[in-house]
């Protein structure tokens, strides 16, 4: 079986009859227990997955099958599968089986996608490395030595590594974008509220979002296509009608903005800037307009970042008790003890100093100091975001300020970690869509990626652009 890079050239060799999905489904499987040790995937579906296959080159033959017959997608571990575990990569959910279907699955399935497994990631998505899993670090496919990235990092591999065409991720902060940059493929972080969020498991309520990880920008669009719109299970869900992404088109002129103070930061790789400054003078030399702009709030976003999210995952993760569902402490002796016991065992060390720092913002005394002070903040930055957008289409940026890092090498230092998501957190923030994009490689081989951020619900230009710009010479 060859490397396909899109769902069309899957679908070009299913209708000549030179592939078939059962054949493609089986290639799949091989390689994911050729590379197992690459801890990509919590769980692999492989006989359902053979089954699907069989069912859907039925419906080819017919000529009933969905858009999507022939790509075979990975989901990460907090999207629910009915019928299915879903553990979040966490202790505490260990052996839960979901009763229902996250919206987009029921959407994706409807045109006949091939789900092959659950992913692995950071614990309920809390982490920048893909470390901080239950189920142990993911590996990059470049150099098993260096970390996925995170927290959709299992998601990611599972691309790069040919494991299947495309995946699911999560983007709280970065989650889709950064692990697709330290692995080469092509990342998407949605406007918030344009892709439900019911049946996801949920770490910051007003930031989560699903996002495609894929090798091209033509699947990217179809899948958002698929999974963008109104949800009656999601009131956060926007009501905008779905453009038709799919329909990529040629683009014009246009002006982009980049973050002065990213060039002349010392915390930056330099490789990375100078990738930077290639590409603009690509873009200056063929006619687009693109200029430096000042964001005076570049130090503020990790910490108004950092301190919303955690006070929404210390509410967001109070439900796991040891009581209704998932990991109960077997030393626990009386209703306090399977609380305390239950979650102190259940939760990782990440997790867990995530709620009890988002606990202390929201308590008496300290509220105003931190949790609202950020709130202010956040306003601050989503319409300082929107003013550059308001005079440039895009906003240009690194997606990390490094490549891949060393397994351990940062893990332990979590300050360190979190500065990790600086070119990330703003468009979360701000809530507008954000891209990565692979566009080069450093010295060692890794990979580097470029992020463009665009004003809410321009999804349709984003797509189109970032063809073009992936196709710069």
């Amino acid at each position: 079986m060859k490397f396909y890079s899109s769902l069309k050239e899957v679908q070009d060799d299913l209708a000549n009859g030179s592939a078939t999905v059962v054949s493609l489904v089986q290639y799949y499987l091989d390689r994911i227990n050729q590379h197992q040790n690459l801890n990509a995937f919590n769980e692999v579906f492989g006989e359902e997955a053979l089954r699907n296959a069989s069912f859907i080159d039925q419906k080819l033959t017919q000529k009933t099958a969905g858009r999507l017959a022939g790509m075979v997608i990975a989901i990460k571990d907090n999207i629910c599968y009915k019928g299915h575990q879903v553990t979040a990569s966490s202790k505490i959910l260990e052996g839960f089986t979901s009763i229902f279907s996250a919206t987009v699955l029921e959407r994706l399935l409807a045109e006949d996608v091939i789900i092959i497994g659950r992913c692995n990631c950071d614990e309920f998505a809390m982490g920048g490395s893909n470390e901080t899993s239950y189920y142990g670090p993911v590996k990059n496919f470049k150099d098993v030595k260096r970390v996925a990235g995170g927290s959709s990092g299992g998601s990611a591999v599972a691309v790069q590594a040919d494991l299947c065409l495309a995946a699911l991720g999560t983007d709280t902060g970065g989650s889709v974008r950064q692990p697709a940059s330290f692995c080469g493929v092509i990342g998407l972080k949605p406007t918030y509220g344009r892709v439900s969020r019911h049946g996801i498991i949920a770490y910051a309520s007003s930031f989560d979002q699903v996002g495609p990880i894929t090798r091209s920008i033509e699947d990217s669009a179809l899948l958002m296509e698929i999974i963008a719109g109104s949800d009656d299970c999601d009131s956060t869900a926007a009501v905008n009608p779905v453009p038709q992404y799919s329909a990529i088109k040629t683009t014009g002129k246009k002006s982009i903005a980049y973050l002065k103070e990213v060039l002349e930061s010392d915390g930056v790789d330099q490789e990375i800037k100078d990738l930077m400054q290639t590409k603009i003078k690509q873009l200056q030399a063929d006619g687009h307009t693109v200029e430096p702009v000042s964001f005076e709030y570049l130090d503020y976003v990790v910490p108004t970042y950092y301190v919303l999210t955690m006070a929404e995952a210390s509410s967001n993760l109070s439900r796991y008790d040891g009581v209704h569902y998932g990991y109960r402490s077997g030393n626990a002796t009386d209703a306090e003890t399977i609380y305390t016991k239950s979650r102190t065992e259940g939760f990782g060390e990440e997790v867990k100093r995530r709620i009890m720092l988002g606990t202390f913002v929201l308590s008496s005394g300290y509220y105003d100091a931190y949790y609202a002070k950020a709130q202010k903040v956040r306003r601050l930055i989503k319409d300082k975001t929107n003013e550059i957008l308001s005079r440039f289409d895009f906003i240009l940026t690194p997606t990390t300020p490094t490549a891949a890092f060393n397994i351990g090498e940062i893990v332990k230092d979590p300050i360190v970690m979190y500065l990790e998501d600086i070119f990330t957190v703003q468009a979360a923030l701000a809530g507008i869509p954000a891209i990565s994009l692979p566009v080069g490689n450093n010295a060692y081989g890794l990979p580097l990626g470029l992020q463009l951020l665009a004003p809410a619900f321009a999804e349709s230009e984003l797509f189109n652009f970032s063809k073009y710009f992936l196709d710069l010479a």
